[in-house]
């Protein structure tokens, strides 16, 4: 099996792969900020705002500066409308960092199957970013996108990101699922499985060691091929095989009906 990422699949001979369909990094939470998006409707409200801008431009002075007045306002109109903070840039960054995170993933190479954008049965209405199955073991994924350059660290009681305290329920989630996967495995393969709960951050800092939290690590997205190698082989490569096989029947590509 081959890890798509980046919106192609590794190995010779088989065709690109959009990230948009269905089990590609983010391909969910892209689907979720083109349904948000009204990307026809901000470029008409550009077009009208660039078009009046001109007309009051070249009544007053000259043709030639009107249509630099005008493209400026639209150009301006459409830009803060993409970059302007709101769930809709949140999903379309969210998207982007689990591409990210897909690529850094296609890095463990052979012995390591890597599926994106699961399904998880009893977790109605969410997602696993990544599941990794290889020769040191399984290990779910999740992907955040903090601030750029926000420091992410631990004190005794809480995780923070920069000074600001991290939302536990991210947390609970990324263990819960790790959980669940953990559980439909063994019933599955009849052998009791353990799934490790990671983190990818992308775009915010961390110690080169990454830090933990809630039996949870976080670690720097470019980190983790590194991470998961480092852990002993515990698995054949037939066996690797055998659980990619059920996992990629157990957690079919999450469905885009939101």
């Amino acid at each position: 099996m081959n890890a798509e990422v980046g919106g192609s699949t590794l190995g010779a001979g088989v065709r690109p792969v959009r990230w948009t369909e269905a089990g590609t990094a983010g391909a969910s939470a892209w689907a979720r900020y083109r349904r948000l998006s009204s990307r026809t409707e901000r470029f008409v409200v550009s077009a009208v705002l660039g078009v009046a801008g001109g007309v009051v431009v070249a009544g007053l002075l000259d043709w030639r500066p009107a249509l630099a007045v005008g493209a400026a306002l639209a150009a301006a109109h459409c830009l803060s409308g993409y970059f302007a903070p709101g769930v809709e840039t949140n999903w379309r960054r969210g998207a982007r960092a689990e591409r990210r995170t897909g690529r850094d993933l296609a890095r463990l190479g052979r012995g390591y199957s890597v599926l994106h954008d699961r399904e998880i049965p009893r977790l109605a209405a969410t997602n696993l970013d990544h599941l990794v199955i290889g020769l040191t073991g399984v290990y779910a994924v999740a992907t955040r996108r903090v601030r750029r350059g926000a420091r992410v660290w631990t004190d005794e009681e809480r995780l923070w990101v920069g000074e600001r305290p991290a939302k536990d329920l991210e947390t609970a989630m990324v263990l819960l699922a790790s959980e669940l996967v953990a559980e439909i495995l063994s019933d599955e393969l009849d052998s009791e499985m353990d799934v490790v709960p990671l983190v990818a951050v992308q775009a915010g800092r961390l110690a080169p060691e990454g830090c933990e939290y809630g039996d949870v690590t976080f670690l720097r997205g470019r980190t983790i091929p590194g991470f998961i190698k480092s852990h002993p082989v515990i698995y054949t490569t037939a066996q690797v095989a055998t659980i990619s096989e059920a996992a990629e029947r157990l957690f079919p590509p999450m469905t885009w009906e939101f």
